[in-house]
């Protein structure tokens, strides 16, 4: 007479618990058959060559020190066969180089010597009063093993590898032979905890590695953010000076037919022409940076009412300097020199920033502004040298609260842009060397990059 069948309500209990039994199987063995970045040397990306090397100088030490230690025990106290014993020592100990580069294919290797080694000492005769299944040998190169595992592999194929080291030793368990000692709960929970301290490391390096590459990034990121921040403030202001002389041309050509008298239809013509493309010309320029110039009025509580200063402002400059406590010597040139625009501002930019860095940086330390014209007339000379600051130096007052921030940016930018040339560096006293060859003249190339279409792409 048949026993009672499963009622129904056991049936899906029982389906679903053999569905999770098959899915955790899959998951472990694909995890100890999927190995991370197969062929790829442990510390393989690091800069100093000796770090590099010393995985295979430590699996080379752990292989050779292992190997005859092996055999001679398995020999000698646990009474295998001596070409046995050679055997399966090579099989558990040689794998350990090949760790270095694919550790999960090595622990297959030295897991299944190791099985064997079990085996094979079920039925040996000094394996009473010894350690079984796990010889102490066995155990050394095994945690050696984890070590490059947890190195490179991921946390799921650690725990995948840690239960299989647990299952193996639980099914040994029932055949330990009388009078040995079980190993197989030391090396589970030494396994575990080896694992465990090295896929801490492991994460931890990955967790500073990436945040070098973000800091790396961002600086990146800051110093190009910095560059163009630099740039539209300069767009904003040369849009001033190339403003007022397309007011001077609209004027001028709207005014032509009533200041000179005779002119042919054909050329009132051309000038109204004139006047109106000037017109479009900078309405249009207006409406492309109408955005900056709305970020500078809200930043600034209100639109700006100060012209664009130049080198006739900077005695007003040094005297705030020297309130912020830098004693700062100006030297002007004699007679007055007529400036482009652009080389006006540019000159006075870069002094101001150049002292701006020396109350910043060198609080108190004389200072020397000088601006000379070369001799044939054709450039303008700006330089500004600090001497090292006075020990102890007391901190001061910022210069202008409304200034750039980007110091030697800006000043690169500005020379740039009328085709000069900048010249800085630290002094042999500890001082600072600020020099600038402006031309008077702004080469045609900077009167492009103010043209209506560069300025709004700003």
């Amino acid at each position: 007479m048949s026993g009672p069948s499963p009622t129904p309500a056991h049936e899906p209990t029982r389906q679903r618990v053999l569905r999770a039994a098959r899915q955790a199987l899959h998951i472990v063995v694909v995890e100890l058959g999927t190995p991370t970045e197969p062929g790829t040397p442990l510390f393989g990306s690091v800069q100093k060559p000796w770090l590099r090397r010393l995985p295979y100088l430590v699996a080379f030490g752990f292989a050779v020190s292992l190997l005859p230690t092996t055999i001679t025990i398995l020999s000698h106290d646990y009474g295998l066969d001596g070409g046995l014993a050679g055997a399966l020592a090579t099989a558990q100990t040689a794998p350990l180089l090949l760790a270095v580069t694919r550790p999960l294919q090595a622990w297959w290797v030295i897991f299944t010597a190791d099985i064997l080694c079990a085996l094979a000492l079920t039925g040996a005769d000094g394996v009473a009063g010894r350690a079984w299944p796990w010889p102490p040998m066995v155990i050394v190169g095994y945690l050696a093993l984890m070590v490059a595992l947890s190195l490179r592999e991921r946390s799921r194929t650690l725990i995948a590898v840690w239960l299989t080291t647990g299952v193996a030793g639980i099914l040994f368990e029932p055949r330990t032979p009388d009078g040995s000692d079980g190993t197989w709960v030391l090396l589970f929970v030494l396994t575990g905890v080896v694992l465990m301290m090295g896929a801490t490391l492991r994460e931890r390096g990955d967790a500073q590695r990436k945040l070098i590459e973000q800091e790396t990034i961002s600086e990146a990121e800051r110093a190009r953010r910095t560059l163009l921040e630099e740039r539209t403030r300069i767009a904003r202001e040369l849009h001033d000076v190339v403003a007022h002389h397309m007011s001077v041309i609209t004027v001028q050509a709207d005014s032509a037919p009533y200041r000179l008298s005779g002119l042919p239809r054909e050329a009132e013509e051309e000038f109204g022409s004139i006047a109106a493309t000037a017109r479009e010309s900078l309405a249009e320029m207006r409406r492309l940076l109408g955005v900056l110039r709305s970020e500078e009025t809200e930043r600034h509580g209100g639109p700006e009412k100060a012209p664009q200063p130049g080198i006739g402002m900077l005695p007003k400059l040094v005297e705030g300097t020297v309130r912020a406590g830098v004693p700062v010597e100006l030297s002007l040139p004699e007679d007055r020199i007529p400036l482009e625009p652009a080389v006006d501002l540019s000159a006075y930019r870069i002094v101001q920033e150049a002292l701006a860095n020396v109350v910043r940086h060198a609080p108190g330390a004389r200072t020397r502004v000088s601006v000379t014209t070369a001799a044939d007339g054709s450039r303008l000379t700006v330089l500004v040298v600090n001497s090292a600051p006075p020990a102890p130096s007391a901190p001061s007052a910022p210069l202008e609260t409304t200034g750039t921030g980007h110091g030697l940016i800006g000043m690169r930018e500005r020379v740039r842009l009328v085709d000069g040339s900048l010249d800085t560096g630290p002094l042999p006293d500890g001082g600072f060397r600020v020099a600038a060859q402006l031309p008077l003249t702004p080469p045609p190339a900077a009167a492009a990059s103010l043209s209506p279409k560069d300025s709004g792409s700003v």
